[in-house]
């Protein structure tokens, strides 16, 4: 139950984010021009369907690339540094676009050889009439795109698929209304001063997003440059700054000067000066802040609880151990269950639990007192020791750092792939719950403990 409603909840941002880019200023000019094509057409409410539905496609086809090459693949994308750094540097040139600095447009030779085809009239030509959407819109859905998949890479394999069919789905339902009202196109705002405002909040919020590609990258290897407190204190700035743009107290050269306030400009305004008073909480007391769970870096980094020891500093004062051998001879040592934690450092549903979890006085309790704990992080870089790297039985990859055995943990002997994921075993190293518990709710999560504990009892 918990996973379908953490998939539903997946793919209501994934159509959210599809419709929000739709109103992205690189879509306007291919509305015209779909209206201009289905005026043309026989037939019009079947190919309008099968334009909606080819949308939807190409969307889909993005996603499925990343599920044909499965879960490695996916860890890869939102964990090595390379994609991180490149989606970083196209957020931050997306931003300064958007900003007005320069326009990105794609060659013209790939457009119009596209464009060309979709004039060959047919199902085939409407087909490429999708694609030339989806080609010329995707200066502007990219960023979307991006974060979509980075979100995707965190769950299960399929969700790639799901989540561009869900991104793709207010395009296909917009652009088939139009090829069926082409009528529609004249209710739509003209644009002017507020699309150059729109362009300029998108653009700096472009900054917010892109840092935490940056954050991705200092967790997983481990540089601890950007803390909690300073990716707070640059976001406050950025959602600060928005709020004074919409205020018109800054402005960019292409702006016009505000001259009235009207009550959606206060109102806009008030929500990204209200965000970035909620977080100044967290640098001023370190409070929790359950909105940005899982994007923020956790307050807690690695850290040996003492020398010589194997346990390590783990969130909410907690103590375990990163390897799992260790933890499942300290668990014999002691005489208690192994808790195991697979989980990640780009993994943002693995801190909203800990944070909205772990942190309740009962589970702590809990897991501080009768349970020895294994957080077994897959997106780890750190290398293994020469003599502890393996060819895995599962893909007859060489696994070099920490991450690779422990994704290959969890995929060779529990046959899953997705974080968070949890287990709970004795000092054999058998699993004594029937079944293993992702992310859910504190209800589930103490069931899921209780059980453990009950039947290692």
């Amino acid at each position: 139950m918990q996973e379908s409603t953490s998939l539903l909840g997946f793919l209501l941002t994934a159509f959210l984010a599809g419709f929000a880019s739709i109103f992205m200023p690189c879509i306007y000019p291919i509305m015209p021009m779909t209206v201009s094509f289905f005026t043309k057409q026989s037939q019009g409410t079947s190919k309008a369907t099968f334009y909606g539905l080819s949308i939807m496609l190409v969307f889909g086809l993005i996603g499925l690339v990343a599920t044909v090459f499965g879960a490695p693949f996916l860890n890869f994308i939102s964990t090595h540094w390379i994609p991180n750094l490149i989606f970083f540097v196209i957020f931050i040139i997306f931003g300064i676009s958007l900003l007005g600095a320069f326009e990105i447009v794609l060659p013209h030779n790939v457009v119009n050889n596209i464009d060309r085809m979709s004039e060959r009239g047919g199902l085939v030509g409407i087909f490429f009439m999708a694609l030339t959407l989806v080609v010329v819109s995707f200066s502007c859905t990219a960023p979307f795109v991006g974060s979509l998949l980075i979100i995707a890479a965190k769950g299960e394999v399929w969700r790639p698929l799901w989540g561009m069919l869900a991104f793709g789905l207010p395009f296909g339902i917009v652009f088939t209304s139009l090829a069926l009202f082409p009528q529609w196109l004249k209710s739509l705002p003209k644009s002017g001063g507020w699309m150059n405002e729109m362009k300029a909040v998108f653009g700096i919020l472009e900054f917010a997003l892109a840092l935490k590609f940056l954050s991705n990258i200092d967790l997983t290897y481990h540089f601890n440059y950007i803390s909690r407190n300073l990716f707070l204190g640059i976001w406050i700035i950025i959602f600060a700054a928005i709020g004074l743009y919409i205020l018109g107290i800054i402005r960019l050269p292409k702006d016009t000067k505000v001259k009235k306030y009207n009550f959606q400009r206060i109102g806009f305004s008030a929500v990204f000066f209200a965000l970035a008073a909620y977080m100044i909480p967290g640098i001023v007391q370190g409070k929790e802040l359950s909105l940005l769970s899982g994007i923020l870096p956790p307050k807690t980094l690695s850290a040996v609880v003492a020398d010589g020891s194997k346990l390590r500093a783990l969130p909410h004062d907690l103590q375990g151990f990163y390897d799992y051998d260790d933890a499942l001879a300290y668990s014999k040592e002691v005489g208690k269950p192994l808790f195991i934690d697979f989980t990640g450092y780009a993994c943002a549903n693995c801190r909203k639990m800990e944070e909205n979890v772990w942190s309740k006085p009962d589970v702590l309790e809990k897991l501080k007192n009768d349970f020895v704990i294994a957080s077994l992080y897959v997106d780890d870089k750190k290398d293994l020791p020469k003599e502890k790297q393996y060819t895995s039985k599962y893909d007859d990859e060489l696994k070099t750092t920490v991450g690779d055995k422990n994704m290959d943990i969890e995929i060779t002997k529990y046959n899953n792939n997705a974080q968070p994921y949890y287990i709970i075993e004795d000092a054999t190293g058998k699993s004594i719950v029937k079944q293993p518990i992702g992310y859910s709710s504190k209800e589930d999560f103490i069931k899921f403990l209780d059980e453990g504990l009950k039947n290692y009892k």
